[in-house]
């Protein structure tokens, strides 16, 4: 039998596993730390770009050793290469959500804030099928 219902449970399900659940926690504990980061470097009078690249750069530093243990039970260090490229990548799309927020009439803080969520989905399905895949 194929419907909406189906449809959506095919989607939704892969999001319930626990290996996502680990992800969503430990990806929250980084990405709030991150969202702190940004937010004291756009109030030290840091410039967007600047401030994102700050904050990127510290959640890396912290979340490569959490999520390669904690999440995806990997501790291969040379995982650390791939994990920068995927890491570039959101940068860039992370950067242009904030840009197309701000666009749209929302101050730096929240065009931050709103575009963590989304650049954290991204950065699930990246580093699951290209850093870390099994």
């Amino acid at each position: 039998m194929s419907g909406p219902d189906t449809f959506w449970a095919r989607r939704i399900a892969p999001l319930l596993r626990p290996q996502f659940m680990r992800f969503l926690a430990v990806g929250a504990a980084n990405t709030g730390f991150a969202i702190l980061v940004y937010w004291a470097m756009l109030w030290a009078g840091l410039a967007v770009p600047l401030a994102s690249l700050a904050s990127i750069v510290v959640g890396i530093l912290i979340s490569f050793t959490t999520q390669s243990r904690f999440v995806f039970d990997n501790r291969d260090p040379w995982k650390l290469l791939p994990y920068l490229i995927v890491w570039s990548i959101l940068y860039a799309f992370n950067l242009g959500l904030i840009w197309l927020l701000m666009r749209c009439g929302l101050d730096a803080y929240a065009a931050g804030f709103l575009s963590t969520p989304v650049t954290v989905l991204l950065s699930y399905f990246l580093q699951k099928t290209f850093v870390f895949r099994a």
